[in-house]
């Protein structure tokens, strides 16, 4: 059984998996508005990325015996910059991810919740993949610039995730 306080905790991080997919979701409809669909796939990719993250997370509840409760989520932006300030934000935004699930990681600790920590080693290595993937884009921006050729070449590249 999972006590009140890590099942609290882990659906908090459930809402904020569902903002982030909202928020990708967002973004990818801003770039897809501007005809970067290269760009707009990624995100797109992104946001069900956050889906399936929520959902592993209300199956660990579930079997875990806790009651999922989803919260309402916060309206994302519609205006986000240039492509590489959207990336910009995505990296940023990756950073306070891997920041929440540091801190459930504390609270399993915390609670000598050995089952939860073992779950929680999952998204907390997951987020080294998701840091290193957006990374690997912003890099790609700082080096190729932000002229319409090379907004062009990185489109067609992150077309194909």
């Amino acid at each position: 059984m999972i006590s009140q306080k890590m099942a609290d905790a882990v659906n908090e991080q459930i809402k904020a998996e569902f903002e982030s997919a909202y928020l990708y979701l967002a973004m990818s409809a801003y770039l897809e508005d501007k005809n970067l669909k290269g760009m707009a796939h990624w995100l797109k990719e992104q946001f069900k990325e956050e889906q399936e993250h929520a959902e592993k997370l209300m199956k660990y509840l579930y079997e875990r015996g806790a009651r999922v409760v989803l919260e309402a989520i916060s309206k994302p932006a519609a205006e986000f910059g240039t492509p590489h300030e959207v990336f910009r934000e995505v990296a940023k935004h990756e950073r306070l991810v891997t920041d929440r699930f540091n801190k459930l990681m504390d609270l399993a600790v915390e609670e000598k919740d050995y089952a939860s920590q073992s779950m929680l080693i999952w998204f907390i290595n997951e987020q080294v993949d998701e840091e290193a993937d957006v990374g690997d884009v912003v890099n790609k921006f700082g080096f190729l610039g932000d002229s319409n050729s090379s907004i062009y070449l990185l489109d067609k590249e992150l077309g194909q995730r």
